[in-house]
């Protein structure tokens, strides 16, 4: 009779846990960007933007664009409620020492705009985004 009873406590528990990990994990913000592809087609005309675009060429001419933009493509992934995890340094160690203003994040955001306005990004969920994007302002303007 114990053995029914321990397993029918550990059945329990699995259904528990099973059913507030499926309560708290919201994607839709993820899979309305186009999950993994949409996300990777959102970065790379993402960065051909900022290269071209005077005003952020300064911040990404000289870095491996590669890695950025696999680190974008987390970062949005994770931020948005996908299954990716950013891996390296904090948003204020990775923007600490380059002089970022709040034009210049402003300008960033812009160019972020105009990048999901060409991949057909609906307003809403540009705002969605946009919302989980802002509070990181604090780690990343770092010069008045």
């Amino acid at each position: 009779m114990s053995n029914i009873f321990r397993n029918l406590i550990v059945c329990a528990s699995l259904l528990a846990g099973a059913t507030s990990h499926a309560q708290t994990t919201d994607d839709s913000l993820y899979q309305q960007l186009g999950a993994q592809p949409g996300l990777t087609t959102l970065m790379d005309d993402f960065m051909t933007r900022l290269l071209a675009d005077s005003r952020m060429n300064p911040f990404f001419k000289d870095v491996d664009h590669k890695h950025v933009k696999a680190q974008l493509v987390a970062q949005f992934c994770e931020v948005s409620g996908g299954p990716c995890r950013l891996k390296g340094p904090d948003m204020k160690k990775a923007h600490a020492g380059m002089d970022i203003t709040k034009s210049n994040f402003n300008a960033l955001v812009e160019v972020l705009q105009q990048s999901m306005d060409a991949q057909g990004i609906g307003f809403s969920t540009q705002n969605k985004l946009l919302a989980k994007l802002a509070p990181m302002h604090r780690d990343i303007i770092n010069t008045p």
